[in-house]
């Protein structure tokens, strides 16, 4: 509640000084009417008319009080934000190769893991535009950026790591670095951000990592390069016609090199994870290396609601003067 008069209220110190002087006559014994004696009186109980005056008066002291109210203006507003965001554009190339199968990841294996770290940041960075390319020999583009996250989840959980594993499995960053420099050609956002997740190097394609970082650069579009997976000997698992699914162990390679070229290439940044925990980690921290500036204009929009108290106050005075040609304002 907002009052446009504030300054009115301080009509509210009247009333003390009213109900003082109403006490006082009340304790003088102050009457209308004067007797020679009151002899005849007593012994006679007093009306409950005597008390129920009082009533009276806090009645007039209580419509007093509300129509100084309703001169203040009272008023309620509707508030209504408006938010001006300078969202970043993200595209996020998932490396969906056989390798990221390794269960080095808990609780189940890399591809997984990235599939709920991704999903998580993407709930956070709620003002940007997510997209999504998954590659393993070929790269696809599975959502465009867009500001619905809904859809960008809906297709991020819905993705099978399976559906990759054939002859034709490998890995083409350079390919991937170009499906998502063609998703953010286009893209007017102050910042354009390619986040790059994969356990291996570029085997695949005809364009190679480095060319496509340099694409990107002349785009002003930045890569974030991580790195996933344990060093050395990791489980995967394997199809036995005999046992049914198993597991063995194989040696797992990275490399780092190149992905750090990649990264520096655009200005930035290569990362490496080798557990769950890391990964969440890099991912916070390339939002708030990304953070998106976000300014909130506030509009109230004020209703009257004086009535809120005239009205309460004109019926209290209707009572009183009702009351007043009855016997509450005659001789008790």
């Amino acid at each position: 509640m907002h009052f446009a008069n504030p300054n009115v209220l301080f009509l509210l110190l009247i009333l003390p000084a009213l109900i003082a002087l109403y006490v006082r006559r009340v304790r003088r014994g102050q009457g209308s009417l004067q007797f020679a004696s009151t002899l005849a009186l007593k012994g006679m109980r007093p009306s409950w008319t005597i008390y129920a005056r009082h009533f009276l008066f806090g009645a007039n002291m209580l419509s007093l009080a509300l129509l100084i109210a309703a001169l203040a203006r009272p008023q309620e507003g509707t508030q209504t934000e408006e938010i001006i965001a300078e969202g970043v554009d993200i595209v996020i190339a998932l490396d969906n190769s056989y390798s990221m199968a390794a269960e080095d990841f808990e609780p189940n294996n890399r591809f997984s893991v990235a599939k709920l770290v991704i999903s998580k940041f993407a709930e956070e960075m709620r003002y940007d535009r997510m997209g999504l390319v998954v590659f393993a020999a070929k790269a696809v583009t599975r959502c465009p950026p867009t500001l619905d996250h809904g859809a960008f989840l809906d297709v991020l959980n819905k993705l099978n790591h399976t559906e990759y594993q054939s002859s034709d499995d490998g890995t083409a960053i350079g390919s991937a670095l170009a499906t998502c420099l063609n998703r953010l050609r286009e893209s007017k956002a102050k910042s354009k951000v390619i986040l790059l997740v994969t356990d291996g190097d570029n085997n695949r394609g005809e364009l190679q990592p480095v060319d496509a970082a340099q694409m990107a650069r002349s785009l002003g579009v930045k890569i974030y390069a991580i790195g996933v997976g344990t060093t050395g000997i990791a489980r995967f698992p394997i199809s036995d016609p005999i046992t049914g699914k198993s597991s063995t162990d194989m040696q797992v390679k990275l490399d780092e090199e190149s992905l750090r070229q990649i990264a520096e290439t655009t200005q930035g940044l290569y990362y490496r994870a080798t557990d769950r925990p890391s990964l969440e980690e890099i991912f916070e921290a390339i939002g708030r290396l990304e953070k998106t500036k976000i300014k909130v204009k506030t509009h109230i929009r004020y209703s009257e609601r004086f009535y809120y108290f005239l009205f309460p106050a004109m019926a209290l005075v209707f009572i009183g003067t009702l009351a007043s040609y009855s016997r509450f304002g005659k001789i008790p």
